[in-house]
């Protein structure tokens, strides 16, 4: 679920009418001390940070003047959450409270309908109170009933809340929210109703509906996304077969840790599975990838390109279910091709378990003798945690220096005079003008031709990467030059 700051969320609040504390969103002590001139009063100051427990994290404090508020800021903006520091803050009024309610909407899967959780008294350690929360059904079309909400609420249901509890459900109906907690919705001294804090998530399946979300990418991430998981997003979205999902977790080693580790998954239980097995020995996760539901060759390569783009990891470690139904062969040659173009020099080992995963580790293991590097491929009998060991060992054994990032190398007859480009889905194939074009042809599975000496395609090859892929990495296997295949990667030059 795509998950929205908490400025973003009292904005979509007060678009369906419900009041908002006056504030402001700033990135520096010098904005924060200027909106607290520019409220003229007591403020509070938050973190924005896709979390809970902001307190606990020094995240919320109170000023009385711009001096205090720029003293809190320069504070908060060394807070990480995570791996990731805090980036922006929020300097609110503070409100005078006679009254705090807890509101908190969410999607009821076995009703199939939203539902609305009501505490009478709202406010820190809600936790606590969950015997006086009361739970509301909220019919899709006519929300929730007044008569509910007053009996949720209480002796004291004034009518205020009665209607600023309804604003939340259309609030949460007009973004199609999976998700919407308003704690706590209090009453002011002056009896104003006002929205003090606000989570909002929204259904992944929705965000293309709601560009006016500004939501970079339809996933939930407990931190704004970083370059790196943009262009992943953006290889993703652009090609629909199987599934790349790229969480970036540190960007350096912890205190103790073996190193820095890419890590790439197949199937979302065996990937947690082999995650964990990797940890145990001693190692930080640089990244969370799932490549899965038959990716192309192209989708894996592009995946591989991405983890490899973090400097500091010290291995390139891989597992993933073990009982996939796709040719395993495929990932394997976008694993292949992507090793070879960026002459992987840290140690890799790579369980690619499932449908024709013979073939695959051969296929693996083969590109071992084109780098400077242990490439390795396991099989679906060898259990994570043994090749978590192994790949600890190698670590070890070869003194792994960090991986630094670097451009893909190129053929030298790429973009010569005479060689041949046919444009393909989201790239180019390159063949050398000069080489013998019946091996090329031989390995192209079917795909290409020779007729009077020179090379031609056989029917269209725009979609057929994987297949292109495949040549080219069996051309290298059986040194056969000339052929190349040049993938472009959404987003990565920005």
């Amino acid at each position: 679920m795509a998950r929205l700051h908490e400025h973003q969320g009292k904005a979509i609040l007060a678009r369906a009418g419900l009041s908002v504390p006056r504030g402001f969103v700033v990135g520096s002590a010098d904005e924060a001390a200027s909106a607290v001139t520019r409220l003229s009063g007591p403020c509070v100051i938050k973190i924005q940070a896709w979390t809970t427990g902001r307190a606990a994290l020094g995240g919320i404090a109170f000023a009385e003047t711009p001096a205090q508020a720029a003293e809190h800021a320069r504070r908060m903006l060394q807070i990480r959450v995570g791996q990731f520091p805090v980036s922006g803050l929020l300097v609110e009024e503070k409100l005078a409270i006679s009254r705090e309610v807890f509101v908190s909407l969410t999607i009821d899967d076995r009703q199939r309908q939203p539902v609305m959780l009501i505490g009478a008294v709202g406010g820190t350690g809600i936790e606590g109170r969950g015997s006086t929360v009361r739970r509301v059904p909220c019919p899709i079309h006519t929300g929730p009933a007044d008569d509910a909400i007053r009996a949720a609420l209480g002796p004291d249901s004034n009518p205020s809340l009665v209607e600023a509890i309804q604003a939340i459900f259309q609030a949460a109906k007009s973004v199609e929210a999976r998700s919407l907690e308003v704690n706590p919705l209090v009453v002011t001294a002056d009896g104003r109703v006002v929205a003090a804090d606000c989570r909002i998530t929204v259904d992944d399946y929705a965000v293309f509906r709601h560009p006016e979300l500004g939501i970079e990418i339809a996933r939930e991430l407990d931190h704004p996304p970083t370059a790196l998981e943009r262009t992943a997003y953006a290889v993703d979205q652009a090609d629909p077969r199987g599934t790349f999902y790229f969480v970036q977790m540190a960007s350096e080693a912890a205190a103790g840790s073996k190193g820095l580790v890419g890590f790439h998954g197949a199937g979302g239980g065996g990937s947690m599975m082999a995650m964990d097995a990797v940890q145990h020995e001693g190692f930080t996760v640089a990244n969370f990838t799932d490549t899965s539901g038959n990716p192309s060759a192209g989708k894996v390569y592009r995946a591989a390109r991405i983890i490899l783009s973090q400097p500091g990891i010290v291995g390139y470690f891989g597992s993933g279910s073990g009982v996939a139904s796709q040719e395993q062969y495929w990932s394997a040659y976008g694993l292949a091709k992507a090793f070879w173009e960026l002459e992987i020099d840290i140690p890799v080992v790579i369980r690619l378990g499932g449908n024709a995963e013979d073939r695959a580790v051969e296929i693996l293991q083969s590109v071992g003798r084109d780098v400077h590097a242990i490439v390795e491929g396991y099989r679906k009998s060898d259990p994570p945690a043994k090749i978590a060991a192994r790949f600890a060992m190698l670590v070890v054994e070869t003194k792994s220096k960090a991986w630094s990032p670097r451009k893909p190398r190129r053929p030298a007859f790429v973009r010569q005079s005479d060689a041949i480009c046919l444009p393909i889905r989201g790239g180019r194939v390159w063949i050398d003008g000069r080489a013998n074009p019946a091996p090329i042809a031989a390995r192209s599975l079917g795909l290409m031709t020779v007729t009077d000496g020179r090379m031609s395609h056989v029917g269209d090859i725009a979609t057929k990467d994987s297949e292109l892929i495949a040549c080219e990495v069996e051309c290298r296997r059986d040194n056969i030059p000339g052929f190349f295949v040049e993938l472009d990667i959404p987003g990565w030059d920005e």
